[in-house]
This record gives structure tokens, sequence and C-alpha cells, in this order.
């Protein structure tokens, strides 16, 4: 598995949004990981009921069990998250136990590899080069909320990290901090 990187360019988020447009399902997985910090595992498994109440009204926040750490966790959707559920899913009336994500193939959410593909075709055509992955959307996460000055203890706990330095790697803050000493060095 190759190391994926967050996507640091706000106008290339700007861009991958407009490339999605087209398709409100792809938007909303896009929209909901770089605002939320979840891992695709537990995205993929969100069902319709899990972000609409039974009026059709977007859930004020999602509360689910990782998938990989077993631990609870509690989110409130934002307003940008919440536009995204409401494009997506304006006027379902239809079966509330369905995957959000769901395949067209069937009643089964789209798979990972889906989700990468989808990811990649929208990044390669706005010109993205960096390795892109499912692992980018949470790791861009991080690090805008890093670069919006959010405490970076905060985020090792939305992460589950064991240390400060772990969620600074994982987020790509450590690597651009490094480049940054040397670009600015201009001795002599």
């Amino acid at each position: 598995m190759e190391l994926v990187q967050p996507i640091r360019d706000e106008k290339k988020i700007k861009a991958m949004v407009k490339v999605l447009l087209s398709n409100k399902r792809d938007l909303l997985l896009f929209i909901l990981g770089i605002n939320s910090g979840l891992r695709i595992s537990d995205i993929l498994k969100m069902k319709v009921s899990d972000v609409i109440d039974e009026k059709g009204k977007p859930r004020q926040y999602y509360e689910l069990k990782e998938e990989k750490t077993g631990k609870y966790k509690r989110f409130p959707f934002g307003e940008r998250i919440q536009k995204a559920i409401m494009d997506y899913l304006k006027d379902y009336d239809g079966d509330r136990d369905r995957p959000l994500f769901a395949s067209r193939k069937g009643n089964k959410a789209i798979t990972r590899q889906q989700a990468w593909q989808i990811l990649n075709d929208a990044a390669r055509a706005v010109g993205i080069e960096d390795n892109i992955g499912t692992h980018t959307l949470r790791k861009t996460f991080g690090y805008h909320a890093y670069r919006s000055g959010i405490d970076i203890a905060i985020l090792q706990k939305i992460f589950n990290h064991s240390a400060p330095s772990v969620t600074m790697r994982y987020i790509g803050i450590t690597q651009d901090e490094i480049d940054n000493v040397y670009i600015n060095m201009n001795l002599g």
C-alpha cells in the first residue's frame, strides 16, 4: 500500500467538488470524508437512516462504533455535510436501511476500490498528481483542521493516535515544516 497525501491546496478541493457535482452520491462521499475525518470503512457502512430522520431531514450528528478501533465516536454534521446530504437525498422516500453509498448494481454499498476510483478520477481531472487514496479524505480533514488552528492534541484524540508526533506525521505537517526550513534558508 502506497503512502497517500492530504489535498493541501484548497483550490484543488473546490475543483474536485465541481468535478463531482454531476454525481450527488460521489460528492457526498467526498464532502463527508474531508469534513469528518472518518475512515472510509466507517463511511461506507453508513445507512440512509444514519444521516436523515423519519421526516427526511438531516440528522444533527452521527454516532458509530469505529470498525478499526472498536471505540464509540460521535460527531455533528456541519453545515456543508448537511447540505450535501440534502442535495443527495432530497425527496428520498425509499428504504432507510439501504446503504448511504449504494452501488448501482444492487442494494450493497460501493466498495473501497470503487471509492478509490471515484476519488482518483476526480483528483486526476483537476491535475492532482500526488498519490491519492481513500485515506486522503481523512488526512485532508486533519491537515486543514491543523492549519486552521486546531490543537494537535485534539486531532490526536479524533484520530485515536498514540502521540501528537504520530498525528503530525500522519497529516503531512512534519514534512511540510522540514521543507519550509530548507526553502527559507537563504544564507550567504
